[in-house]
């Protein structure tokens, strides 16, 4: 089971902060849809336990491009990487979508030639009316989700139905919850739950959600992006704040778990796929994002990620007892739609990390 993985540990404003003291790169040059890319090497960097273990050999077969996978463990991880320096050495870099906003606004991405990625036609047609990326410009998506309650219900008793149930436990709840705790899912239960929205950068909303946080820090077992499903599992906690596909690796262990989207609404994150504007290889690299869209490679990943991906064709060849067994994996593109999509805030991403570092902080 993965332990480290995308947004695990993001701190928003460090890629405002990274972004602002970084020139834009140099170019790799105008891309060529005539190039030979098996004359081309490629770097990619990804999540660790988050693709096929022999991605790279596959994709080295089918295109005769030598390929190199990196991992990192979280957006902060790569972002450092990519502002560190003109060149990282990174072709392609897998980041969640407020990310790839930010990146490509500074001019660190390429921007797509989709004629090198005929497969983004594979994509549900939502999935290229992300706000992060509209038109999908400089990213494609790769997985999706949303986040809510994941819990059990023989020990909490009932199906909760609200952020409520998680910030204001009934007392023999208390001691049994984790909330994530970075920052725009540390936040967004006391937002929501208001009525606020997830990207808000208002100050007075951002106050009372910090005051509700600090009001159910005492009832909480722990703040845990990791191994909240783990603690399920045990009966150490009975709810939990989860991703989606999170919550699945627990539901693996014991069927008896569930997960719901409050109903006061909740976030739609998206995991893209980017290349650097920085790259020699940009011709290799798009042909890496056609290959990751082709349908078997995405029912792969949704098969055994267990994160729902915005490939339509890899979603409808889904055995149906799969789904069965992994409810989340039946969320709808219009109940994902539903919720918010997660944008970059620019320098007021800063906001958000200094609620996270006080709650976190205060005793």
């Amino acid at each position: 089971m993965p332990t480290t993985r995308r947004i695990v540990a993001v701190a928003a404003g460090t890629i405002a902060v990274a972004l602002a003291a970084t020139s834009c790169s140099t170019g790799g040059g105008e891309v060529d849809p005539s190039a030979d890319i098996s004359e081309q090497t490629l770097t990619v960097s990804i999540w660790s336990d988050y693709y096929p273990e022999d991605l790279a050999e596959q994709f080295e077969e089918a295109t005769g491009v030598k390929t190199t996978i990196v991992n990192h463990t979280t957006n902060e991880d790569i972002v450092a990487k990519l502002t560190a320096s003109a060149d990282s050495g990174i072709d392609v870099a897998f980041v969640s979508g407020q990310y790839a906003q930010a990146l490509g606004e500074q001019g660190l991405l390429a921007k797509l030639d989709k004629s090198l990625i005929p497969n983004e036609e594979n994509l549900y047609p939502e999935a290229l009316e992300l706000d992060y990326d509209e038109g999908n410009v400089y990213s494609e998506p790769y997985a999706w989700g949303t986040t809510g309650l994941c819990y059990r219900p023989d020990l909490t008793g009932y199906d909760p139905t609200s952020w409520n149930d998680l910030l204001t436990p009934k007392p023999e709840l208390e001691g049994k919850t984790t909330m994530l705790s970075t920052d725009r899912w540390l936040a967004m239960p006391a937002l929501k739950a208001e009525g606020y929205s997830l990207n808000t950068t208002d100050d007075a909303e951002l106050d009372e959600a910090k005051a509700q946080l600090l009001e159910t820090k005492p009832t909480l077992l722990a703040y845990d992006d990791t191994t909240f499903y783990s603690k399920l599992v045990s009966g150490e906690a009975a709810l939990v704040e989860a991703w989606d596909g999170w919550c699945n690796y627990g539901i693996a262990e014991d069927p008896t778990i569930k997960f719901v989207v409050p109903e006061e609404g909740s976030d739609l994150w998206v995991d893209t796929m980017t290349v650097l504007e920085s790259s020699e290889n940009k011709e290799a690299a798009m042909a890496f994002i056609n290959y990751i869209l082709d349908p078997e490679v995405q029912t792969w990943v949704a098969e055994n990620i267990l994160y729902k991906v915005p490939n339509q064709k890899a979603m409808e060849a889904l055995d149906p007892s799969l789904i069965e067994s992994y409810p989340t994996l039946g969320i709808t593109v219009d109940e994902l739609f539903d919720q918010e999509v997660i944008v970059d805030l620019g320098e007021d991403s800063l906001k958000y990390v200094d609620l996270n570092a006080e709650v976190l902080a205060t005793n």
